[in-house]
């Protein structure tokens, strides 16, 4: 008798829509799902951070800033040595773009290795002043960590600077369109003026 009861106080309750075994049945799953991205994420952190990639960039920062290898290399070789030693930031954008693989990420690196060889090449030895202070190596290696175990802080510095990336990609394009149409157009003035001149005679 009291199963029948409880049977049809289970009906009533699911008429009116009272019922929580739909709702409880939600919640477990919500919290599953989340128990489980998390575990992939700190698996996915753990790769990245045994990868001999993620060692290297370490290294890399390490020599670069910490020992101030780049702004060295950058007094005694100024301009070329601003550019040999980007060169070292290519395992920072394979980290950003293979190993974690995010776009903004890999924007965020590149801008700081474009800042830093951008002061580098102030001329006077300036831009090696300035590089002591700098360090973009490190900080491209903070991003990486910071991304990888979601700082919200960091998150946003590499959303920002994604951003300034991208916009100075879109006006590199843009300079370079114009760049190529005023070549062509001098070009096709010149031929116009030769043609005109070789007509005359």
């Amino acid at each position: 008798m009291s199963e029948m009861q409880n049977n049809r106080r289970h009906q009533a309750q699911k008429e009116l829509g009272l019922d929580n075994t739909e709702e409880e049945l939600q919640i477990e799953q919500s919290i599953q799902k989340e128990e489980l991205r998390q575990m992939e994420k700190q698996l996915r952190r753990m790769e990245i951070e045994q990868s001999s990639s993620y060692r290297t960039v370490q290294s890399i920062a390490k020599w670069m800033d910490k020992f101030c290898l780049d702004p060295i290399i950058g007094f005694f070789m100024p301009g070329f040595g601003d550019a040999l030693t980007s060169v070292f930031a290519v395992p920072f954008i394979y980290v950003a773009a293979c190993k974690v693989r995010s776009l903004p990420l890999t924007l965020a690196v590149i801008f700081n290795i474009l800042r830093d060889v951008a002061l580098g090449l102030i001329p006077f030895y300036i831009g090696d002043i300035i590089d002591f202070c700098n360090r973009a190596y490190l900080q491209n290696c903070k991003l990486i960590v910071g991304f990888v175990e979601d700082d919200q802080e960091v998150i946003n510095e590499v959303n920002r600077k994604a951003v300034w990336t991208g916009i100075m990609i879109i006006l590199f394009c843009v300079i370079i369109y114009y760049l190529v149409k005023l070549v062509v157009y001098v070009g096709s003035v010149i031929s116009d003026f030769f043609n005109g001149l070789f007509a005359a005679f």
